[in-house]
């Protein structure tokens, strides 16, 4: 797939932005701070509706605007489909397709697929839990927008759980009412959070084998990398050296049992903390390199080549799901190379050169390896020109 046409209204540092991208290789040359990465976050948020970069929609506004617009003409095979998402300060967003009459955002989710490679990737390997979490529901998203309603329902429970549950802390003893609403959020929070945690599993088992070969060829084969899924039934999942437990062979109805019972185990607990401790929003993917977790033992170059072969195993993900001429995501590498060795760069470029279309962001022209230069655009503030 790729897009053609893009228009930017009042979005981040773009009044207004008409930019007419071509299939194949699109380069966006400028300095620093000019607004390259802007028009590859748009592409973004048009596929995720969400940035890569900040967690709310409030910066992605132009200073002043009280709402932004994004326009992207998606040609899927032979398919051609015109698509908008108004964001809008302080309101709920909405999209349209072909022009029609407004719907809400999450129905263009699954639309437009991008796997999108960013210094922020780092965050992956060296970040919280919270960066992981947030890769694989991307993902799971993506590939299964219905899921987007499971993860949407899963933070309103646990929101909602954790204010009972701030509300009643410390209380010796709860009244019937009390525990006939805790129990009734115990409920949801299990079946929710079962559903998603097994949608998880599914993708992990997906990412895996294409995450070990794209590691092996960028920095190759000296170490083995691996990704196990650590839930919060496990105690604290920052500990690798607990052993994990084999969420992947059971079906949410199991891992349903497993997290009501956690809860009901624990009640003390939560009562005590104020909080919910068990479920998905607890729960990590952890890396290791060998013997060794990556967080904390990888090299720099290292750290980078786990980050890449990540978003690399998610372009494989996507090519098996829909294996149809023209459907395979659009690939972005956003100053991506600049910090990446000679060998890594060639690795990278020639893996991803042949999408049907890839967007790459640089400072100079000299950052971009052979194999990616293609279409050019000279990116100053305000302005994306044609070059």
């Amino acid at each position: 797939m790729y897009i053609s046409q893009l228009s930017l209204t009042s979005f981040r540092s773009y009044a207004q932005a008409d930019v007419h991208l071509v299939p194949g290789i699109n380069v966006l040359v400028g300095p620093n701070g000019v607004g390259k990465t802007n028009i590859v976050e748009s592409i973004g948020y048009l596929a995720n509706l969400a940035s890569h970069r900040v967690s709310n929609d409030a910066p992605l506004l132009n200073f002043g605007a009280d709402r932004a617009l994004i326009r992207g003409t998606l040609h899927r095979g032979n398919q051609q489909t015109q698509l908008e998402v108004e964001i809008t300060s302080g309101k709920i967003n909405r999209a349209r397709i072909n022009r029609a009459n407004p719907v809400r955002a999450r129905e263009i989710l699954g639309m437009v697929r991008t796997v999108l490679f960013a210094p922020e990737d780092l965050a992956l390997i060296k970040g919280d839990p919270s960066n992981r979490r947030r890769f694989l529901d991307e993902l799971l998203v993506a590939l299964r927008p219905v899921e987007a309603g499971t993860k949407n329902d899963y933070e309103r429970i646990v929101k909602q759980r954790n204010a009972l549950l701030k509300s009643i802390r410390g209380k010796s003893k709860l009244t019937a009412s009390q525990e006939n609403t805790l129990q009734a959020w115990d409920l949801q929070l299990a079946a929710c959070g079962a559903r998603l945690i097994r949608g998880r599993l599914n993708v992990l088992s997906l990412l895996r084998p294409y995450m070990q070969a794209a590691y092996a060829d960028l920095a190759d084969g000296a170490k083995e990398a691996s990704a196990v899924y650590r839930s919060s039934l496990e105690g604290e999942v920052e500990d690798a050296s607990l052993p994990a437990r084999d969420l992947e062979s059971l079906d949410q109805e199991e891992i349903q049992d497993l997290l009501l019972s956690a809860i009901e185990a624990n009640r003390s607990r939560e009562l005590d903390r104020g909080i919910s401790l068990f479920g998905p929003h607890r729960d990590d993917l952890v890396l290791t390199l060998g013997a060794a977790p990556a967080k904390g033992y990888a090299s720099h170059g290292e750290t980078w080549s786990f980050a890449l072969s990540l978003r690399l195993a998610a372009y494989r993900v996507f090519g098996d799901d829909d294996p149809r001429p023209g459907s395979g995501p659009i690939l972005i590498l956003d100053d991506v190379f600049a910090e990446l060795d000679a060998t890594r760069r060639n690795r990278l470029a020639h893996i991803v050169a042949g999408a049907e279309q890839v967007l790459v962001t640089a400072a100079v022209v000299e950052d971009v390896p052979e194999a990616l230069k293609g279409h050019f655009f000279q990116v100053s503030p305000g302005q994306v020109v044609d070059a």
